[in-house]
């Protein structure tokens, strides 16, 4: 054990030493490794970047553990056919399934009801087109895990009595009342003079749609003024593990208030945000499929490289070979030198690499606001990688160093 070792700490010292004798050409070596370890980490933490930040918008506005029941709700894609289909069949849901469910929903936490619609706001000379205007139940909050930056949200009694009271995206606050408190001052919605009650906290934007055009009154308000097309019904639980659970209690009692038989599909849609975050991570999936394997490609360049200079090294090294052998040193000896020479030379640019890849992630959150982080699991396989290149690359000019003949390499040196 203490000869291995004593054989492996040599052969490191020897390798380092190698390649700190010819600093410049080693660098320019690795400028191939160090390329490709900071594309693949790059591209990966920017995949990786763009899931968090488009499941982050996406739990600003549908909250957490929430899913929601309308006539035509579904995730992903849908032939025409299809759609069709179901625009036939599928039921208008109605204030009475909203209260159903809520009453027959034991794992939900909450269970709201919302309705919207766009309109263009108009008020003392001022014009805001392409509103949303929001009915909500005054749950709602909560199963969206709103914010509400000053004021209040919907109540309970405002949905009983159909109250004209408004809470206002941060769009339309700046709109409307800037640099002003717009709390017990008045926005007309389709003419109707609203209270305003509440401010929602600002959310940003999701490829270029704001979420902050949007206004909510009372659902039973947006009923009147609207009608009663396009009810949703959304359940939140409180955690992920009853989750399942309350989506099941929500289709189960949607089937048996519509009256459907066990062998008869759903006549409503609904969809949850478990579901869409599944997508996304097969959307980013498939995405790091395609463009990690190309960014290898600049990695085995990179070994072929590091291959013709380690050729050149055994033909510098002719005469350390042969006096090596000549004093003991056997072939496999002579290989494991050289492939420790190249894995170390390739590692040194894989760690290289990976200072590249931060300081460019660190330059893209920064610059684009998109939270890009580099995993142990990155760190671990931009390491692995070039250090399996460069073994591979080192293996057919070892194989040349070990198979030289000690006398033939000692007088071609001399």
């Amino acid at each position: 054990m203490k000869a291995i070792l004593s054989f492996y700490s040599d052969a490191l010292k020897i390798a380092l030493q190698s390649i700190f004798a010819h600093k410049l050409r080693a660098f320019l070596t690795l400028i191939g490794i160090i390329i490709g370890v900071s594309s693949v980490v790059t591209v990966g933490a920017s995949i990786s970047g763009l899931n968090t930040y488009v499941v982050d918008k996406i739990s600003k506005v549908l909250g957490s553990n929430h899913f929601m029941i309308a006539r035509m709700a579904f995730s992903g894609d849908m032939s025409d056919e299809e759609f069709e289909r179901r625009n036939r069949r599928n039921k208008r849901l109605n204030w009475d399934d909203y209260e159903w469910v809520r009453d027959r929903c034991p794992s939900c936490s909450e269970v709201g009801a919302q309705t919207g619609s766009g309109t263009d706001l108009k008020q003392d000379g001022i014009e805001f087109p392409g509103a949303q205007v929001f009915g909500s139940s005054a749950n709602m909050v909560d199963v969206e895990d709103k914010t509400i930056e000053s004021g209040r949200f919907i109540s309970n009694q405002d949905v009983q009595t159909s109250a004209l009271v408004v809470v206002l995206g941060g769009d339309i606050k700046d709109k409307f009342f800037p640099n002003v408190d717009p709390i017990g001052r008045t926005l007309k919605v389709r003419g109707l003079p609203m209270r305003v009650i509440g401010v929602e906290e600002k959310r940003g934007s999701f490829f270029g749609d704001s979420f902050d055009r949007q206004i909510y009154i009372p659902v039973t308000t947006h009923m009147q003024i609207f009608g009663r097309n396009g009810l949703q019904i959304h359940g939140k639980t409180r955690t992920r593990e009853n989750f399942h659970a309350a989506i099941e209690d929500a289709r189960v009692a949607m089937r048996i208030k519509h009256r459907l038989n066990g062998s008869e599909e759903d006549d409503f849609g609904l969809v949850n945000v478990e579901e869409i975050n599944n997508q996304i991570d097969e959307f980013t999936g498939t995405i790091a499929m395609v463009v990690i394997p190309i960014t290898l490609i600049t990695l085995v360049v990179g070994g072929i490289v590091v291959m013709n200079i380690m050729l050149v090294s055994v033909t510098e090294r002719t005469f350390e070979v042969g006096l090596r052998k000549a004093v003991g040193a056997t072939r496999r000896q002579i290989l494991l030198q050289f492939l420790i020479e190249s894995g170390i030379l390739c590692a040194l640019g894989g760690i290289i690499g990976l200072l590249v890849a931060w300081a460019i992630t660190t330059l893209i959150t920064v610059l684009a606001s998109i939270t890009m982080m580099i995993t142990i699991g990155f760190i671990i396989l931009a390491l692995v990688v070039s250090t399996v290149v460069g073994m591979i690359a080192g293996i057919y000019p070892a194989f040349k160093a070990a198979r030289l003949d000690p006398i033939l390499a000692l007088t071609h040196a001399t």
